[in-house]
């Protein structure tokens, strides 16, 4: 073994470790902060939860948090976790442990350890198993973790293929360190996850849809991605990534639809929902692709990706709302394409009315999917899209486009009408709306108006 041993540095911890080290120390027991929260440490970042380690089991934990710890948590006490809550912060404090899963099973069989060093062994990275003894503040590094971090290399503290063997998921996770801290894996982990990706298939959706997210919203997600999809890994649980590698040919020319998704992604803000469209916008394209004499067309390929990525996204359990959002970016995407051709307010109007609260994420998105090298397309498309929202801006001060609707609702049409609810008040509110589309605001009286008219024409008795 290769690294810092106890007692070669000393880092400080939060008061409040060093507070529950001494109580550990007291009832006879070690305490390590541990893992992330150490790496984190080394970083300069601050620390939000704490993850520590102990030689006590559950129950002994259990008791040496009584009369400290605000709240105590014993969901995980089966798996050797005991949770905490002390002034605000949350505490997660686990047995020493080794993980192993059975071939078919999701969850992993917990068997306790005895010390600090075999418990980092089974850590997934080197840079996640480094542990400070508390108290005082005693580096423990036997895998070379601070040399791995300087280094920015991701690597096993044993052999990948025990650490993934170990859970699977960690495959994904590296991936995720990746995005996260800009890290290179080292050649063994990425052979590593090659030959076991198919592994990941005992893995919960939830864990996976869990590290995809902190996966997108790292630093760097295209590199993450881009190792997903050259282990084969993505194929376990997004195959609908890999598959936009369509073959290129001398004839028919077009971008490469997978690095372009790639740069998009990138290009967006860190927000989950956005950089979800973004990874899937245009996972559409290779059920659509045609070719012709003008070259390679995808028409209607946000209607087909809208409905694939529906479909993806509810087999990894991602909540409703996500879904519906994603989803409709994804239908929208390609709308301000359009906009070039001249649109009238009315068009305007209805570009935010369909996009709703979706609207900035909706214009980053078509910000963002402009990849093209041409510097005079990508200057064009700039200008459309910043005359484009200067419009919704002159329009939104003149009117309230957030409300969107005929000044009268459904039961003043019904009151006015004389009739009760059916498919005729959608239809005579349908109307209204089209006119609030076409004109702009509009008065109660005027509304009134209207709705006589189209009464009228349909020799109904307006009172």
């Amino acid at each position: 073994m290769a690294g810092t041993s106890s007692g070669d540095a000393v880092l400080p911890v939060p008061p409040i470790v060093e507070e529950l080290g001494e109580r550990f120390q007291a009832a006879g027991h070690e305490l390590h902060l541990v893992g992330g929260s150490v790496r984190d440490l080394i970083l300069g970042r601050s620390l939000t939860d704490l993850d520590l380690c102990t030689d006590a089991h559950p129950p002994e934990t259990t008791r040496i948090l009584q009369g400290w710890a605000d709240r105590r948590y014993l969901v995980g006490a089966r798996y050797g976790t005991v949770g905490a809550i002390k002034d605000g912060v949350r505490i997660e404090i686990t047995t020493y442990r080794q993980e192993v899963y059975a071939e078919e099973h999701r969850n992993p069989a917990v068997t306790f350890g005895r010390d600090v060093e075999t418990d980092l062994s089974r850590r997934d990275f080197t840079i996640n198993a480094m542990a400070i003894r508390v108290p005082g503040g005693a580096l423990v590094d036997p895998y070379g973790g601070v040399r791995d971090l300087a280094a920015r290399r991701l690597d096993t503290p044993l052999d990948p293929e025990v650490a993934f063997a170990d859970d699977p998921l960690r495959m994904l996770r590296a991936a995720r360190f990746v995005s996260q801290l800009e890290v290179r894996p080292a050649p063994r982990v990425v052979e590593a996850i090659r030959r076991m990706h198919g592994r990941l298939a005992i893995v919960s959706a939830e864990r996976i849809r869990d590290e995809l997210d902190r996966l997108l919203l790292g630093a760097r997600p295209s590199a993450g991605l881009r190792l997903l999809v050259e282990t084969e890994l993505a194929a376990e649980f997004l195959p609908e990534l890999p598959a936009l590698a369509l073959e290129q040919d001398p004839v028919h020319r077009h971008k490469d639809v997978l690095l372009h998704t790639f740069a998009v992604v990138e290009r967006c803000e860190p927000d989950l929902v956005l950089r979800l469209a973004a990874l899937l916008h245009d996972i559409g394209k290779p059920a659509t692709r045609r070719y012709t004499p003008e070259g390679v067309t995808f028409h209607h390929h946000e209607v087909v990706g809208a409905r694939m990525a529906r479909e993806r996204l509810q087999a990894l359990r991602y909540p409703n709302q996500v879904i519906d959002d994603v989803t409709r970016l994804i239908e929208l995407h390609l709308r301000f394409h359009g906009y070039g051709e001249g649109w009238t307010d009315s068009a305007v109007r209805r570009y935010v009315r369909d996009a709703g609260p979706l609207l900035d994420r909706l214009n980053q998105l078509t910000r963002a999917d402009v990849t093209t090298r041409s510097e005079r397309r990508a200057r064009r498309f700039e200008a459309l899209q910043d005359e484009l929202e200067e419009r919704i801006a002159r329009l939104a001060e003149q009117e309230n486009l957030e409300e969107l609707r005929p000044p009268i609702d459904g039961r003043q049409v019904m009151a006015r009408l004389g009739i009760g609810p059916g498919p005729l008040v959608g239809e005579a509110l349908a109307h209204l709306m089209e006119l609030r589309m076409e004109r702009g605001p509009m008065s109660e009286e005027e509304a009134y108006a209207e709705l006589d008219a189209w009464a009228k024409e349909r020799e109904l008795d307006a009172r």
